[in-house]
C-alpha cells in the first residue's frame, strides 16, 4: 500500500529553490522598471486603487491634528493681534513724527532756498535664474529696458541694498549681487560718519571694507549704510554690519570683515531703484604745472618782454635807463652840466659835416657817354 501524505502537509518545492526563483524574479522587476519603466502603469493602477483606504487611515490622525492645529492657532491668533496692535501704535508715532520732521526740513530748506537733492523712483521687480558663470555672484530679474531698467540702477529690498543693475536687455536685465568680488559700494559708518568703500570677496559670503586707517574708530556690530557721494545709490541705504576688526602694525589700513544687512541669496522680490541726483557736476580740473615749467615759462615772457622792448626802441637812441641808473644820472647832474654845454658845439658841427658826406655819397652818379 503506498502512502502520500495528506494535503495540508505537503511541502512542494524546497524552500531553497523557492528563494532563488523570487530573488531572481525581484531582480528581474528592479531591472525591468530601473531601465524600461515597465510597471509604472502597474504603480499607478495600485495607488489610485490603495488611495481610498490610506484616507481613512489617516482620518484620525487628521482629526486629531486639525485640533490641535485649532487651539495653537486661536494662541497664536491672539499674540498676534496683541504684537501687531503694539507695532500699529510704533508705526503711528514715528509716522507722526516723520511728518514733523519732513514739514520741518521742507521749511528749513526753503529758509535757506536749497533745493533737494534726489528724487528716488522705484520698480517691482523678481528674479528669474541665476546666470550660467559659477564664479559670479549674478541673477537675471523679469524686468528690462521696456519697463524702464536703466544700467547701474541700484536694487533693494525691504532689508537693504542687493545689488546693482549692470546689463540691460530689452525684457530682462542682470543684477550683480552685493557679494559679487567686483562690486564697490560707497559707504559709511552710522556711528562715526567714517566713509570708505566696501567690497565683495571671492567667496561670495562676507565683504570687505577697505582703505580704513588703523586709528579709525571701527568697532564690531557698526551698521554701514550708503554714502550718496557717488551719484548710483541713495544715501541711508543698509548695506552691511562689521562683524571682526582686524589690527596690524605692519599695514596701513586695518581689516574690517562685514555681513551684508539684506538676504543676498535669498530675496526673491525685489524693487529697482530709478536715483537722479541733483546735485551739479564737478568742475573740470585744470592740469598741473611744474616748478620748471613755470621757471620755463617765466623766464621766456621776461626774454619775449625785453626783445619787445629792444625793438621798441628808436635807431640812435639808448635802452631806457633803469630807476636806479636813472636816479644815479640825476645825481650827477649839476657836476656834469658845464662839460655837456661845451661839448654840444663840438657835436653840433661834427654832425652836419656827417650828413653832408653823406648826401653826396647818396646822389646817383652819371653814367660812361651820358651828357651832364
Amino acid at each position: 500500500m503506498e502512502y502520500s501524505p495528506p494535503p495540508l502537509f505537503k511541502q512542494g518545492p524546497s524552500a531553497l529553490a523557492r528563494l532563488v526563483f523570487f530573488v531572481v524574479l525581484a531582480l528581474a522587476l528592479l531591472i525591468s522598471d530601473a531601465r524600461f519603466k515597465t510597471l509604472e502603469i502597474v504603480r499607478g493602477v495600485l495607488g489610485a486603487g490603495l488611495y481610498p483606504l490610506q484616507r481613512a487611515a489617516l482620518v484620525p490622525r487628521d482629526v486629531f491634528m486639525g485640533a490641535a492645529d485649532l487651539a495653537v492657532t486661536s494662541a497664536t491668533l491672539r499674540s498676534d493681534n496683541e504684537k501687531l496692535r503694539t507695532k500699529n501704535l510704533q508705526l503711528s508715532q514715528q509716522a507722526n513724527t516723520a511728518a514733523e520732521l519732513s514739514a520741518e526740513n521742507a521749511h528749513l530748506r526753503a529758509l535757506l532756498q536749497l533745493s533737494q537733492r534726489a528724487t528716488t523712483q522705484s520698480l517691482p521687480a523678481e528674479i528669474q535664474y541665476d546666470t550660467r558663470d559659477p564664479f559670479t555672484q549674478k541673477v537675471v530679474i523679469n524686468r528690462g529696458a521696456q519697463q524702464g531698467i536703466q544700467n547701474g540702477s541700484p536694487v533693494v529690498n525691504e532689508d537693504g541694498v542687493i545689488g546693482q543693475v549692470t546689463r540691460v536687455f530689452p525684457l530682462q536685465a542682470e543684477v550683480t549681487l552685493l557679494t559679487d568680488k567686483d562690486q564697490a559700494v560707497p559707504v559709511q559708518i552710522v556711528r562715526t560718519g567714517l566713509r570708505s568703500v566696501i567690497y565683495g570677496t571671492p567667496k561670495g559670503d562676507t565683504l570687505d571694507l577697505r582703505f580704513v586707517p588703523i586709528s579709525a574708530d571701527v568697532q564690531t556690530g557698526d551698521e554701514l549704510v550708503t554714502s550718496g557721494l557717488d551719484g548710483v545709490y541713495p544715501p541711508g541705504l543698509p548695506v552691511a554690519k562689521v562683524v571682526r576688526v582686524d589690527r596690524q602694525a605692519d599695514t596701513a589700513f586695518a581689516r574690517v570683515i562685514c555681513l551684508p544687512i539684506a538676504p543676498v541669496r535669498g530675496a526673491r522680490q525685489l524693487l529697482v531703484l530709478h536715483y537722479v541726483n541733483d546735485v551739479p557736476p564737478r568742475p573740470v580740473e585744470e592740469p598741473e604745472v611744474s616748478a620748471k615749467d613755470a621757471k620755463a615759462k617765466k623766464g621766456a615772457k621776461s626774454a619775449d618782454s625785453k626783445a619787445a622792448a629792444d625793438k621798441s626802441a628808436k635807431p640812435g637812441e639808448k635802452p631806457a635807463e633803469k630807476p636806479a641808473d636813472k636816479a644815479a644820472g640825476q645825481s650827477t647832474q649839476p657836476a656834469q652840466t658845464a662839460q655837456t654845454g661845451k661839448a654840444s658845439a663840438a657835436d653840433q658841427k661834427s654832425a652836419a659835416s656827417k650828413k653832408s658826406a653823406a648826401a653826396e655819397k647818396a646822389k646817383p652818379q652819371a653814367a660812361p657817354g651820358a651828357k651832364p
